[in-house]
C-alpha cells in the first residue's frame, strides 16, 4: 500500500504546526484543511521509525463513564482522531470513512478493532451529544469528553494541536485542531502508522486488515 517512513520526532514539530478549522472557510469549494505532508508525494499512510506512546488520558465516555484510554485499549488494535461533532466536512468524512472500512472486515477483527474519537469542542461535546452522533456513524466507536486542558496535553503527545473553540469571522463557532488518524498496534500499544485527511475509504480498506495484525501497512 502506499506508505512513507518518517522519523516520529520529526513528525511531531511539523505536525504540531498545522491546525483544522472545520467548516470556517468562505468558499465551501476551496480546501479547509491542510495536513503536514512530505512535499511532492500522495502517500496516505506514514509508517513511524519511532511509534508514539498512547496518550495517558482518561476522560468521560458517552455512557457519562469514566474511561482510561490506555487501560481500555491495551492491546488492542486502535485508531484514534481529534475532533468535533460539529463540524460540517473533515470531522464526518474521516469517522465515514473509517467505519466503511471497518465493516469490511471479518466480524472477529470488527469486534477487536477500537476506534476512539476524542473531542476538542468538549463544551458542546456532552457525552450524550457525542452518543448521538456516533450513533449515525458507527456505535461501535468509542466518544471521549472532558477537560480541555487535559484533551489538549494529550493530543500534543501525538503531535496533534488543536486550540480552544472560538468564533470565527463570521460569528460562527469553529475549533482549530490537527486532522491525523493515529494508528496503534495491537502488539506493542505504540502509535506506528500516520494517516492525514487525505486518506480515503480504500485506503482505510486496504489498511485495516494489517493494522489489526499489527503489521505495517
Amino acid at each position: 500500500m502506499r506508505t512513507k517512513t518518517f522519523a516520529a520526532a520529526a513528525l511531531l514539530a511539523a505536525a504540531s504546526l498545522t491546525l483544522t478549522a472545520c467548516g470556517s472557510g468562505d468558499d465551501g469549494n476551496k480546501p479547509v484543511a491542510v495536513v503536514s505532508e512530505e512535499a511532492g508525494t500522495d502517500k496516505a499512510a506514514t509508517v513511524l521509525d519511532k511509534p508514539f506512546e498512547k496518550p495517558d488520558l482518561v476522560l468521560t465516555d458517552t455512557q457519562g463513564k469514566k474511561y482510561d484510554l490506555r487501560k481500555e485499549t491495551a492491546g488492542k488494535p486502535t485508531l484514534i482522531y481529534f475532533g468535533y461533532t460539529h463540524c460540517p466536512d473533515v470531522c464526518p468524512l474521516t469517522m465515514n470513512n473509517i467505519a466503511v472500512a471497518k465493516k469490511q472486515l471479518p466480524k472477529a477483527e470488527q469486534d477487536e478493532l477500537r476506534v476512539v474519537f476524542v473531542t476538542t469542542d468538549p463544551k458542546r461535546d456532552t457525552s450524550a451529544e457525542l452518543g448521538k452522533w456516533l450513533k449515525g456513524i458507527d456505535p461501535s466507536f468509542v466518544g471521549l469528553t472532558g477537560d480541555f486542558a487535559t484533551i489538549q496535553a494529550g493530543a500534543r503527545t501525538l503531535g496533534i494541536s488543536i486550540e480552544p473553540t472560538k468564533k470565527d469571522k463570521n460569528g460562527k463557532l469553529v475549533s482549530e485542531h490537527g486532522t491525523q488518524v493515529i494508528a496503534f498496534s495491537p502488539k506493542t500499544d505504540g502509535g506506528y502508522v500516520l494517516y492525514g485527511e487525505d486518506a480515503d475509504v480504500d485506503d482505510y480498506t486496504k489498511d485495516l486488515p494489517k493494522i489489526v495484525k499489527g503489521e505495517n501497512p
